[in-house]
């Protein structure tokens, strides 16, 4: 059986994107365990890797909370200057710069998953079941339900699996250019370098559950009956469309 891959938390416990509506750090302390807590409940025998790009260290409080468990706990300072002007996608691209650099757990994997700090997968063994040795993440599709023309917006960055050489080859330096005026957020880059490089089944094919606080809008993400309905749907409407099947995990 293939060996569970670590699973990469990115943190930043103080805001350097003031366009953020989380920012107390307390909180984002506090989401933070509890994703870990959550996480060590989808498979009480995940590697996690928690990276924070704004100095703070977790390894005292994680040892606390979760004795024996394997929690490897990396922090440094991000250029708060370039995060401002950039972007929370140009510092969590910086903080999976630092963490493939640094980590442990990541130097013997050859591949891994990342999620955003405060968030889980709770499908996470159905997401890996679909492995393919290379990337696999989420997308989002606009007027799958209307008369509109189906089109592919952007790439879910919250959570992928990705192969490490292939992130390092095609992924690590998506971020350095994203933000300013008019600029594209990582979530655009990351879709313009799959379609750049003609990339096919990089999509999963289940929907993924997400579940836990958003950074962003300070709200925990709804992952009710009814929207995961909805959301198997919009998936199946959209693998089934020609112009976009061949980027679906089969």
């Amino acid at each position: 059986m293939q060996q569970l891959p670590p699973v990469l938390l990115t943190s930043s416990v103080i805001a350097m994107d003031h366009s953020v509506a989380l920012r107390d750090p307390g909180q984002r302390i506090g989401y933070t365990l509890e994703s870990i807590e959550q996480w060590l409940e989808v498979d009480a025998g995940l590697r996690l890797v928690i990276c924070d790009g704004s100095g703070y260290d977790f390894s005292e409080i994680v040892e606390s909370k979760f004795p024996n468990r394997s929690i490897e706990c990396l922090h440094f300072e991000n250029d708060q200057q370039l995060v401002e002007r950039h972007g929370k996608g140009f510092g969590e691209g910086e903080i999976i710069k630092h963490a493939l650099a640094h980590s442990r757990s990541l130097k013997n994997a050859d591949w891994f998953a990342k999620c955003t700090a405060k968030l889980w997968v709770d499908n996470f063994g159905q997401c890996l079941s679909e492995w393919n040795d290379f990337f696999l993440c989420k997308a989002f599709f606009s007027d799958v339900f209307s008369l509109k023309k189906t089109k592919l917006e952007y790439v879910d960055t919250r959570f992928y699996l990705a192969n490490k050489d292939v992130y390092s080859n095609y992924f690590l330096e998506a971020h350095s250019d994203v933000g300013g005026p008019g600029g594209l957020s990582i979530e655009d880059k990351f879709k313009k370098v799959l379609l750049q490089n003609d990339m096919k089944k990089v999509l999963f094919k289940s929907p993924l559950v997400i579940s836990g606080v958003g950074g962003g809008s300070g709200k925990y993400y709804k992952s009710n009956l009814k929207r995961r309905i909805k959301e198997s749907l919009r998936s199946r409407m959209v693998r089934s469309n020609p112009s976009f099947s061949r980027l679906f995990n089969s």
